[in-house]
């Protein structure tokens, strides 16, 4: 109630009053508002992505082919040798729950990227719709193929690559004459079903001469849950149809397996990201409210003054806090499920599965939470300001207790910097609290730019750790059949000597590093592993090292960490390879860093099987250029010296970043720049309640003589201290969380962790990252240091 004059009039109706009350001060402290609603909208926006993230990493593959009706087994027939009706039988056998075909199958061979010739032909599949009952393709970009001549891809397809988008055109292959194909859509298949898909009736437009007719199908089974059942499900359906009518069969624990090694490189650290970022959301949301609420202890006197009673002081406060949270929660929902698409899409690109969209209890969960945290948050210093007694909160007022800080001026003062600077920097131990608040802000913040930037720099060199042939400019493949023949000149099988020769003699050659692979088993194991054969000086090639040492010559052999775990032995053991019947001994001198093939891949010279396989030869050759060579004329004349042959020389694609060390890169960088602005949010709030409550102190200084300069340097000195020290304790808390997460993440993958992977940080990376500390508690003081300055001196001295 109020009269004519807008004066509060006090009678029974005080709950009414009450709410005016409430909604009155979020109107008139209009900064503090906006603070505390763009604080809650950032902690709750990043509590949605770091949310959606540890969703996402949680079994990846598994909630993809959950979702997808993944195919458990992948099946492809040769239909000279069987019908489709009795293909489409097998679907109806005991033990399958579930099918979808037959299509259409074709293999074509289609250029690469940039023009080059794949090494592995594409399978594409004629299927009309993207659904079907098993094996749901999920698009990515564009529709579905609806007519001839279009095509969807594969994002794991060979021939895609950085600059593969919807509406570009493709060759089915190099040949004269081939159909251009119209690319309609980016899809993924969760099991890797095709490389690619078309309508139905494209499939004979792309077929060669002379090609078998294919089919494929896929089963979904009661029991398949490992090796053996599988298996077993196979060979029924092998033995329902003609002798060799099935060609192959791939199961979903392989593509499981493969995509599970990818994803357990980046989940530890999604999961890092998302609880730094939901603790970093608690803590700021807790210290925005409370000390909003903590702030206005002097008004409590005044209200409780004029007949407010200690409920209504509670509920008053409460709503002042909940009202502009509300807002903030709201929209902190939508700008976090804006957020969060498209890094959910780069984490299921990482995943090689996933979803893109957020999962709906997260947006319900987030602002519930961060509501009652709101509340919770509010409740204790309403509770406390509902206690306090009305003369004690009007003698208190906004004013620190007397004596607090004096130690710190009296320091401070006899530091050779201006009064304002060294006033300042003592004006933090008068609020201890508060200035708590503050640092822990400044805190996260730096934490979260130290190890996100830690962490992208791993990412970049687990990249190279694992790929070192793609420093490799140029590589030959024996018997490709790559290259135009001059005419009447026949293309003769290609001689690894004479191709090495050739290589060896053109200008610009630094090295040659033949390679090929093969399957051992080791003596007292089980199964076979692959070899990994290198033929002259190997070092270019070798893979980042854990422990130990390069190979030098035959009989030494490098094994990732899995390989030692799985034989039990270590680095220097010596164990026997038994190749073909022939047992070689050979001794282990170093431990790699090569997760893939699930660990188990050796890297030893060609020499030390040549007992066992005498005709034993590269497959290709990588080629190392002497500093200055230019590629391009290189591989023009290497083609040349070889055309007469079909080896096929290729160019390795410039500049072409690997799309899941972008993808998680470009997630590293969102998520820290979020965390540094609620960091930048939380020092805002800090610095305005601390300004306000200094005001009557800045309108004396400012009537004694002090500038605006001076008012606007003492405001952020009484920050930059608190960033300096905030700096100090986040950068080593990062440096820590990142020495803590990667060799999780490593172990994660079946590996010890390589020195350049862990040794990431520089000392130029160090102390930019202390001054950025400095910098988010300035830039965030900067808005009320301003309006400190800006005010008038007679405004100043008149509030209280």
């Amino acid at each position: 109630m109020s009269d004519s004059t807008g004066r509060m009039k006090w009678g029974r109706h005080k709950g009414g009053s009450g709410g005016r009350i409430r909604l009155g001060r979020v109107g008139r402290r209009r900064v503090q508002t906006v603070v505390m609603t763009l604080s809650v909208l950032m902690a709750v926006a990043s509590a949605v992505v770091a949310g959606s993230l540890m969703a996402g990493a949680s079994a990846p593959f598994d909630t993809a082919f959950a979702r997808q009706h993944g195919s458990q087994l992948t099946a492809q027939f040769d239909e000279s040798r069987t019908t489709s009706e009795q293909i489409a039988a097998t679907g109806r056998l005991a033990g399958v729950t579930a099918s979808s075909g037959p299509y259409q199958v074709v293999q074509i061979d289609p250029p690469g990227p940039g023009g080059a010739d794949l090494q592995q032909a594409e399978t594409i599949v004629g299927r009309p719709t993207a659904g079907g009952g098993v094996d749901d393709i999920t698009l990515r970009s564009g529709r579905w193929a609806t007519g001839p001549g279009e095509i969807v891809l594969s994002t794991n397809a060979n021939s895609v690559g950085p600059d593969t988008k919807v509406g570009s055109t493709m060759k089915a292959s190099s040949a004269a004459g081939s159909p251009t194909l119209t690319i309609v859509g980016l899809a993924s298949s969760v099991t890797d079903s095709a490389d690619g898909w078309v309508v139905p009736g494209e499939i004979d437009a792309l077929r060669t001469s002379g090609a078998a007719a294919g089919a494929q199908m896929l089963y979904r089974f009661s029991s398949a849950a490992t090796t053996a059942e599988l298996n077993a499900d196979r060979a029924a359906i092998a033995a329902a149809l003609p002798k060799g009518a099935m060609v192959s069969a791939q199961s979903y624990l392989d593509v499981k397996l493969a995509a599970d090694e990818n994803s357990a490189l980046f989940v530890p650290v999604m999961l890092a990201f998302g609880v730094l970022g939901l603790l970093m959301s608690v803590i700021i949301i807790a210290s925005v409210v409370s000390g909003a609420v903590g702030a206005q202890i002097r008004r409590i006197g005044i209200l409780k003054s004029i007949g407010l009673t200690p409920g209504q002081v509670v509920r008053a406060y409460l709503a002042q806090a909940l009202i502009p949270s509300a807002v903030g929660a709201l929209l902190g929902v939508l700008l976090g499920n804006l957020l969060a698409m498209p890094l959910m899409g780069d984490a299921a690109q990482m995943y090689g599965s996933g979803s893109s969209g957020v999962t709906w209890w997260i947006d319900l969960a987030v602002p519930a939470a961060a509501l009652v945290l709101v509340a919770l948050a509010a409740l204790v210093p309403a509770l406390r300001a509902g206690r306090l007694r009305t003369v004690e909160a009007l003698a208190v007022g906004r004013a620190p207790r007397t004596g607090r800080g004096r130690w710190a001026q009296r320091l401070a003062a006899r530091l050779p910097l201006p009064r304002a600077v060294t006033l300042g920097l003592a004006s933090p131990f008068a609020r201890p609290v508060r200035s708590a608040a503050l640092l822990a802000a400044v805190v996260f913040g730096t934490t979260a730019a130290t190890f996100a930037i830690g962490l992208t720099s791993s990412a970049s060199a687990v990249t190279s750790a694992r790929h070192p042939q793609q420093s490799i400019p140029v590589s030959v493949f024996i018997g490709g059949g790559g290259g135009p023949v001059p005419q009447g000149v026949a293309a003769s099988p290609a001689d690894p000597a004479k191709v090495r020769a050739t290589i060896q003699a053109q200008p610009g050659t630094a090295g040659t590093i033949g390679q090929s692979q093969g399957l051992v088993s080791v003596a007292g194991g089980t199964g076979t592993i692959r070899v990994r054969l290198y033929q002259g000086p190997s070092g270019a090639e070798a893979f980042a090292l854990i422990s130990g040492r390069w190979f030098d010559g035959p009989g030494e052999i490098v094994v990732p960490t899995h390989f030692l775990a799985t034989t039990g032995t270590r680095v220097g053991d010596t164990v026997t390879l038994v190749d073909q019947g022939v047992k070689v001994p050979v001794r282990i001198v170093g431990e790699d860093f090569d997760p893939g093939n699930a660990g188990l891949t050796i890297n030893t010279d060609m020499a030390t099987l040549a007992g066992a396989q005498p005709g034993l030869h590269p497959d290709f050759y990588d080629v190392v250029l002497k500093p200055g060579t230019d590629v391009a004329g290189y591989v023009t004349a290497l083609r040349t010296a070889l055309q007469s042959t079909d080896a096929q020389v290729e160019a390795t694609q410039a500049g072409h970043l690997n799309p899941t060390v972008v993808a998680f890169d470009a997630m590293s960088v969102l998520l820290t720049l979020m965390l540094v602005s609620v960091a930048g949010l939380g020092v805002l709030n800090s610095v305005v309640l601390d300004t306000r409550e200094r005001v009557h102190d800045l309108g004396v200084c400012k009537a004694v003589g002090m500038t605006p300069g001076q008012t606007v340097a003492q405001v952020l000195s009484s920050v930059a201290g608190a960033g300096l020290v905030g700096a100090a304790i986040g950068v080593p808390a990062g440096l820590a969380l990142h020495d803590f997460i990667i060799p999780l993440v490593m172990r994660a993958a079946g590996s010890g962790t390589p020195a350049q992977v862990q040794d990431v940080y520089g000392l130029l990376e160090l102390v930019l990252l202390g001054v950025g500390g400095v910098a988010v508690a300035v830039c965030g003081a900067m808005l009320p240091a301003g309006w400190a300055a800006k005010a008038r001196t007679a405004t100043a001295l008149r509030t209280e």
